[in-house]
């Protein structure tokens, strides 16, 4: 399966949603084949760094995102994704001006994996990089829910 996160600049949540993933990933025993990714709805920042307070924040949990630079999410992403996992409703309304509609249901909020419609509110402009990790974890416990039932269902 393969699952990219989604957010505006792809420097700050959608960053700090793969590396955490992909840490939950490896610590729950989940036997699948698994691909995690992140990008950006906009082209801001493309090529640029994890920006260094989300970077301090993932370090301080003990996550490394050292070598993940910004990329820009593309209409063809669509098609090479399984879920696509956007940070707020505006990510989601950029998606799918991008790919034009979504008939397989493959864009979702994060938050809604943990039973919650809300937004993760981006830690740029609030500068709560912590508020947005406990946030964003809650996202991804939700994921490693949906996972390990999926895998149990085969």
């Amino acid at each position: 399966m393969k699952i990219l996160f989604v957010c505006l600049g792809n420097i700050c949540r959608s960053p700090m949603a793969e590396f955490i993933l992909k840490d939950l990933i490896a610590k729950s025993g989940l036997k699948g084949h698994y691909s995690v990714s992140s990008a950006a709805t906009s082209d801001e920042v493309i090529g640029d760094p994890v920006y260094p307070p989300a970077a301090e924040t993932l370090s301080a949990h003990g996550l490394d995102c050292s070598g993940k630079t910004a990329v820009q999410f593309q209409r063809k992403d669509y098609g090479e994704y399984d879920l696509i996992v956007a940070m707020e409703r505006s990510n989601v309304r950029q998606l799918i001006k991008t790919v034009g509609s979504d008939p397989y249901e493959k864009i979702r909020l994060l938050l809604s994996f943990a039973g919650d419609p809300g937004d993760i509110a981006d830690p740029w402009y609030t500068r709560d990089f912590e508020k947005a990790y406990r946030e964003i974890y809650k996202g991804c416990e939700g994921i490693i829910r949906l996972l390990k039932k999926r895998e149990k269902g085969k």
